[in-house]
C-alpha cells in the first residue's frame, strides 16, 4: 500500500546518493512510494537539461520501473479550488507544485519534499521533510 509520494527535489536527492535516503527507502520500501506523472515529466526535463543525458534517462528509467506513477487526473477539482483559493489569498504557487501535491491530499499520501513553504500552503496536505542540511 503506498503511503508517500515524492517530490522531484526527492527524486534528485535521492539519484545524487544525498541525505541517506537511499537507506530511507531500503527501510520503508519501494513499494510505499509513488511520484507524480507531473514529477516524472520534471525529471525527464532535468535529464535532457543535463550535461549526460542518456545516463540520466536510464537512472530515471530503473526508478520508474520500481515505483508507481500516479495520474494526476483525480486531483485536477483539488486543483482549481485550491489555485482559486490560494490566488484569492494572493500566496500562489506553481501549478506543477499544486498538482503534485493535490494528487498527495486526493490518495491521501504524505507528501515527501524539501520545499515546505511551498506546499504547506495547501489545505489538508500531510508533509515530511527527509533533507537535513545542518551541518
Amino acid at each position: 500500500m503506498i503511503k508517500y509520494l515524492l517530490d522531484t527535489n526527492i527524486c534528485i536527492h535521492f539519484f545524487r546518493g544525498k541525505f541517506n535516503l537511499l537507506e530511507k527507502f531500503d527501510s520503508i520500501g519501494l513499494e510505499k512510494f509513488a511520484i507524480s506523472e507531473i514529477t516524472l515529466a520534471e525529471l525527464v526535463f532535468g535529464a535532457e537539461n543535463s550535461n549526460n543525458p542518456s545516463k540520466n534517462h536510464a537512472l530515471i528509467d530503473k526508478f520508474i520501473g520500481n515505483i508507481i506513477i500516479l495520474p494526476i487526473y483525480d486531483s485536477i477539482h483539488l486543483y482549481g479550488k485550491e489555485k482559486a483559493r490560494l490566488r484569492k489569498k494572493g500566496i500562489m504557487i506553481s501549478d506543477f507544485d499544486l498538482l503534485i501535491g493535490g494528487t498527495a491530499v486526493e490518495k491521501d499520501l504524505i507528501m515527501v519534499t524539501e520545499n515546505v513553504k511551498e506546499f504547506k500552503r495547501i489545505d489538508g496536505i500531510n508533509i515530511e521533510n527527509w533533507i537535513n542540511r545542518k551541518k
